[in-house]
């Protein structure tokens, strides 16, 4: 702190005027200034007696407080938190009869609101000598503090209403106050203000400086009804000021946040508040004849922070550097720990807090409380220090306290750092655990509790720490431990699955082990690993988990469902297998043929072969365009049911397979009815079907153990059952030798009666036929002497020139007989006609390239053997000739007519075959392109101007 004297940077000084033209010696007893520097009260003494002003600092000359005439004003509390610069709102006056008054002034109304009267001191009449006020806002309106203070006594007032009420409700109720011994001329009542809001508070009475913070938020009822806001109060006995053997009373104090500023004589003395030291004396520098008035009094500007001392010529700013610089050492000294840290600027000043506080617990042997304070240590010592004084004591618990608090001071980028303490933790946790199983042989309950938390602890660091310690060293430490419930823990949280689930199956715990094969990280190919130890372990449990679990491949699993096939089970127990690969068939619609045939194996060891056989009949790809039936593979399945000797399904292969002859053989010897239903499934072959029924028949004749007689009526209604398929001479070869014919009469009869229907059917049939020969020879004599009539303006639907007409381009031959000097034609039945040679090149044209070169062949052929005799010249065949008798010439040329003429080309299907064809050939795609309009070039189009007419 430093003393400065002058008037530096103050601007705008005037005069005020208060003697208002009095006669007599006047003098000021009192100037009041608000925090905010705009509103002035000031009382002044005189021959005439006490005379209180108001003034504004936008005012030239002040206002006489009439009202208050009289009254000399020692003390005025202002509302801090609610005095603008136009209005004072409410302020209270403290007078030197023991009075407190209450006034409002308004700038713009250039007089007082009101003037009220307050309270009045009757117990002990004693002048006010300091008063201060705070409001604080409450549910129910505005919460009046007012603390006042008279040469002995410190006053506290508080309630909610106004001011009025609130000093109204005391006169039925005592005052609540604080009476120190000693007297003191100029008692004075300071407010430390931090933020618009009082934090602490100073009497300077007549025993010392009795100061306290100020909570004006705490509810604590004293016992006489008040609600008292002073807490953590002291007395600072002026003994402490060292003034000599008699203690000195200062004669004005200021206050700052943490010291008192005492005027003792002509200096300061600077004392700090919490250690009551005094840490600095300020000397002023003044002439002769000030120094021997001394100085007046101190002053302080609440809302810049700054302290005035003043005589009668002079003013002193007293300037505050930092005074909280040292307060954490003040505080530490006192043992006030949270303070001090409080008052900490760096983290070097923490650390000698800390080592303060760890050093003392240390030495108590209070070692855990000394760890936490050591793990906050980051300079004054090191780590390797702090660890050796543990080690060397023997505190492994401490140790892993001091550890553990430092894992979680440093910072996240020290990764090496965390992971080698990390690691020391998980060690010293696990020796914790064996010294405790050691200590507690006898199995006490406080052993045992003791051994749950630390295991629950242990286990809370771990999933803490997975990300940060060495999964392999972890690992190494928990094995060499033998604290295999904690591997598995840690395992789990590192998703090593494997070794989880293979503890669980070691310890017989199928269901947790199939519980973490069910989590969804959980890869599924340690599911197909486990299967086989788990199903052994839990059949029922596992092939749930299998039909819960999705994407899981049934193939894979069959190792594990033969391993539990194999085993012996119960007759009435439920086959978990079977039940799994039926929902992976039927559920599932699983194609693969392995699980088909594993099941297939399982239903024929059974003794009951009905699930079997509904299995075989069954369709699996039923509504498949393309696809099998079955997916088993059924020469494995016949071997596999003739091993299990499962007949039925055996009969069920074997008609599956088309291999008739043996189904039917293999049903006659379990079941004839099934025999005749395997027989009867043939149908498109009438013969094998007939063999089947005659390998029934001979079954049933041969197996038929009663007479005679009964066995040939049963043989006869046997053949009922064929559908007539079988006679009665089919199954005569299968009676004896020496059977009477007369137990065959009826049945032979019937059969005689059937062959004479059959003869009479086949010689109507023949008749037909013969019929139908003669209508067919008939038809081809005619076929010689049909004919056509041809128009003499008949076109060419080729050439479009007149069929009749004789021209050069026709005069050739090819074998045709040309009537006259025509050339050969062609007449269809719609009537179309075409020239042989206009047809040819029409055909050739639009039918395919090997057609087209049949046909070119077919006419070079003819063209050569045109010259060669012919037997008829019309080119047909005699009624005597038969059709093989036809020269080569005649042959080869109506094979030309079957090629080209076989149907009218305007007509027939290749006309309809051209429908499809494009108008452009790709043939013909040059000749299309040379017909391509393009556009001139614009440069060489000329623009010819017409006349206007």
């Amino acid at each position: 702190m430093l003393l400065s004297e002058g008037f530096e940077g103050i601007e705008g000084l005037n005069d005020i005027d208060l003697s208002a033209g009095r006669p007599g010696d006047q003098s000021i007893h009192r100037v009041f200034v608000d925090p905010g520097g705009s509103h002035c009260i000031a009382t002044i003494v005189g021959p005439g007696g006490a005379d209180t002003f108001y003034t504004h600092a936008k005012w030239t000359r002040p206002r006489l407080l009439s009202k208050l005439k009289g009254l000399i004003v020692n003390a005025v509390a202002w509302n801090r938190q609610l005095i603008t610069e136009a209005s004072t709102r409410e302020v209270i006056l403290g007078t030197d009869n023991g009075q407190l008054h209450e006034i409002a002034v308004d700038e713009k109304d250039k007089r007082e609101k009101y003037i009220k009267f307050l309270f009045e001191l009757k117990e002990l009449p004693e002048a006010f000598t300091g008063l201060q006020m705070e409001t604080a806002n409450v549910i129910n309106g505005t919460r009046y503090y007012v603390m006042a203070v008279t040469p002995t006594r410190l006053y506290s007032y508080t309630g909610i209403g106004s001011l009025e009420s609130v000093f109204a409700s005391y006169v039925d109720r005592t005052v609540h106050f604080t009476e120190l011994p000693g007297d003191i001329a100029n008692s004075e009542l300071h407010f430390f203000i931090n933020q618009r809001r009082a934090v602490y508070f100073a009497w300077l009475s007549g025993a010392g400086i009795y100061h306290g913070g100020l909570n004006f938020g705490a509810q604590h009822s004293s016992p006489d009804g008040d609600q008292n806001f002073v807490e953590n109060k002291a007395l600072l006995s002026y003994s402490r000021l060292g003034e000599g053997t008699e203690a000195v009373k200062p004669s004005s104090m200021a206050v700052s946040e943490f010291h008192f500023l005492l005027l003792i004589g002509n200096k300061v003395k600077v004392v700090n508040r919490i250690s009551e030291q005094i840490v600095e004396e300020l000397y002023f520098d003044q002439a002769s004849d000030a120094a021997s008035r001394g100085i007046i009094g101190l002053c302080s500007d609440a809302s810049a922070g700054l302290f005035y001392a003043y005589d009668q010529n002079s003013i002193f700013q007293v300037s505050v550097n930092d005074e909280g610089r040292d307060m954490w050492k003040v505080y530490l000294d006192l043992k006030e720990y949270a303070a001090a840290l409080a008052n900490c600027r760096d983290a070097l000043q923490k650390d000698q807090v800390y080592l303060v506080q760890a050093e003392a617990a240390f030495s108590t042997k209070d070692f855990l409380r000394a760890a936490s304070f050591y793990a906050k240590i980051n300079y004054v010592l090191s780590f390797e220090e702090i660890s050796l004084k543990f080690i060397s004591m023997g505190e492994q618990d401490a140790l892993r306290t001091f550890l553990l608090r430092k894992l979680d001071n440093l910072a996240k980028d020290d990764t090496c750092q965390i992971t080698m303490i990390s690691t020391w933790i998980t060690e010293l946790y696990l020796d914790k655990i064996n010294r405790v199983l050691l200590e507690d042989e006898g199995a006490s309950e406080k052993g045992a509790l003791e051994y749950q938390s630390i295991i629950k602890e242990f286990r809370a660091f771990l999933s803490d720490s997975k990300d940060v310690l060495d999964e392999a060293t972890t690992m190494k430490l928990l094995k060499s431990y033998g604290r295999v419930d904690e591997l598995v823990f840690f395992a789990n949280l590192k998703e090593q699955h494997e070794i989880v689930v293979h503890h669980y199956i070691q310890q017989g715990e199928a269901k947790k082990a199939l519980q973490v094969l069910q989590k969804p990280n959980v890869p599924i190919d340690l599911q197909y690993k486990f299967a086989p130890d788990l199903i052994m372990l839990d059949a029922y449990e596992t092939v749930e988990s299998w039909m819960t679990t999705k994407d899981l491949n049934p193939r894979k699993l069959i190792p594990a469902m033969m391993r539990y096939s194999s085993e012996p089970h119960a007759k009435n127990e439920t086959h978990e297998v079977i039940k799994y690969l039926e929902y992976s068939v039927h559920r599932l619609q699983n194609e693969d043929p392995g699980v088909h045939n594993l099941l297939l194996s399982l239903y024929a060891k059974q003794e009951d072969e009905s699930s079997l056989l509904r299995f075989l009949q069954c369709k699996f790809g039923k509504g498949r365009s393309s696809g099998p039936e079955f997916f088993y593979d059924p020469k494995y399945a016949l071997r596999l049911c003739l091993k299990e000797k499962r007949m039925r399904a055996c009969v069920h292969i074997y008609s599956m397979m088309s291999m008739h002859e043996e189904a039917v053989a293999l049903a006659l010897q379990v079941d004839p009815e099934l025999a005749m239903a395997e027989a009867d499934k043939v149908e498109d072959d009438e013969e094998l079907r007939k063999k089947l029924w005659l390998m029934v028949a001979k079954h049933v004749i041969e197996q038929e153990k009663g007479t005679k007689r009964e066995n040939i009526r049963k043989a006869i209604a046997f053949l009922k059952e064929t559908d007539g398929l079988l006679k009665i001479e089919d199954i005569l070869p299968f009676f004896p030798d020496f059977a009477l014919i007369d137990d065959f009469k009826e049945a032979i009869c019937s059969s005689l009666e059937d062959y004479n229907e059959q003869i009479e059917n086949l010689k109507q049939e023949m008749n037909d036929a013969t019929h139908g020969a003669d209508n067919i020879r008939n038809d081809i004599s005619a076929l010689a002497q049909r004919y056509a009539v041809i128009d003499r303006d008949e076109e060419c639907g080729v050439c479009r020139k007149k069929i009749l007409n004789v021209g050069r381009d026709y005069q050739m031959s090819w074998g045709y007989t040309s009537a006259g000097s025509m050339a050969p034609f062609y007449v269809f039945p719609c009537g179309h006609a075409f020239h042989a040679q206009c047809l040819i090149t029409h055909v050739t044209g639009c039918t395919s390239q090997m057609q087209a070169e049949y046909i070119l062949d077919l006419q070079k052929r003819l063209t050569l053997l045109s010259n060669e005799p012919r037997k008829d010249s019309s080119g047909g065949l005699s009624e005597e000739e038969p059709l093989t008798s036809m020269t080569p010439l005649e042959k080869i040329r109506s094979q030309l007519d079957d090629a080209i003429a076989s149907e009218c080309p305007f007509c027939g299907d290749l006309m309809i075959r051209e429908i499809s064809l494009p108008f452009i050939l790709p043939e013909e795609a040059d000749v299309a392109a040379s017909w391509e309009i393009k556009p001139h070039n614009p440069g060489m189009q000329k623009s010819l101007s017409l006349p206007a007419y």
